[in-house]
């Protein structure tokens, strides 16, 4: 399925922040799972927020496994056991989002995707090192923690494997390894300091590059980063790797801090403010939104996209 949407005419609209819309929802989620925590404690509400994006017009949903693993709920007295049930429940949850969406609009020509989420290992620490990079850990044990978690997701039936706010290019590089393997495609989007450079201060370019004849990798770009960043970095993915897809969803612009795990700033306005056709005309395929953007944003993201194409 997610290779029929490379081949789309046009753009595909990604969701926003689960986190955001469950919050929203009236959730509280400030826990080191962050939402991975309902998997275990309210799955109904990971299928209502599902919905509410593909309600509002998005063509691909991601999964509440980016900050899930074994590492995480062992932590909070799981067996490894139960928590790769609830990472591989994650995908689970958000193909019966899809199922109860087609079921209520039976003459809809689109098919969403189910994106499977594999958050950085810095999520899993819960301290906004995807942020930075600054990890104190060895490329072998990077391999590890990855290993387990991708082979899950890779046997739970989604589309594709999104790879996703990575900081650092040593990650990257582990993770280009074990995406040899996986059955699944994927995509890996990086998480950037300015219009250059991923969080570590690695060349976007040359983090890139490592994927650039990737046989599993489909598709490279930027999440949870500002959006005033985003058309330059485009032109630097497509430096790296020309021949690929490009993937956005930079966050709303504001400033997250991990202390207190709270963010300040102004918020870009994606119904207006953010140059979502210039991404589009820059190269960008994939474009949504990530931490505090909603279904109003991917509502907004698909109206905007769909006014240029002029249907």
């Amino acid at each position: 399925m997610f290779e029929k949407a490379l081949l789309r005419a046009g753009p595909v609209v990604l969701d926003g922040g689960l986190a955001t819309e469950l919050e929203t929802q009236g959730f509280d989620i400030a826990g080191v799972l962050w939402s991975a925590a309902l998997l275990q404690t309210n799955p109904d509400a990971i299928v209502n927020a599902h919905r509410a994006y593909l309600d509002a017009g998005a063509d691909c949903i991601i999964s509440a496994s980016y900050q899930a693993s074994r590492m995480g709920f062992m932590s909070l007295g799981l067996s490894a056991t139960a928590s790769d049930q609830l990472i591989a429940g994650s995908v689970e949850l958000a193909c019966t989002a899809r199922s109860e969406f087609l079921a209520a609009n039976p003459t809809t020509s689109r098919l969403p995707i189910v994106a499977a989420s594999v958050g950085p290992y810095g999520a899993a620490l819960a301290d906004g090192s995807e942020y930075t990079g600054s990890y104190d850990i060895s490329a072998a044990e990077l391999r590890e923690f990855h290993s387990s978690r991708l082979e899950i997701l890779d046997r739970s039936g989604a589309d594709v494997l999104a790879c996703e706010t990575i900081p650092d290019i040593v990650e990257a590089e582990v993770l280009c390894d074990l995406l040899r393997d996986v059955a699944t495609p994927a995509w890996i989007a990086f998480s950037c300091r300015d219009e250059q450079r991923i969080s570590d201060g690695t060349l976007l370019s040359e983090a890139v590059a490592l994927f650039a004849d990737h046989p599993r990798v489909l598709a490279i770009g930027i999440n949870c980063t500002p959006p005033g960043l985003i058309t330059a970095l485009i032109g630097e993915v497509l430096k790296g790797a020309p021949q690929k897809a490009v993937v956005v969803y930079p966050n709303s612009g504001e400033t997250y801090h991990a202390a207190n795990n709270t963010w300040s700033g102004v918020a870009c306005d994606l119904d207006g403010g953010c140059p979502v056709n210039e991404w589009r005309n820059a190269g960008a395929k994939f474009i949504g939104g990530c931490c505090r953007t909603g279904p109003a944003d991917s509502a907004a993201v698909r109206a905007r996209l769909k006014k240029q194409a002029g249907r």
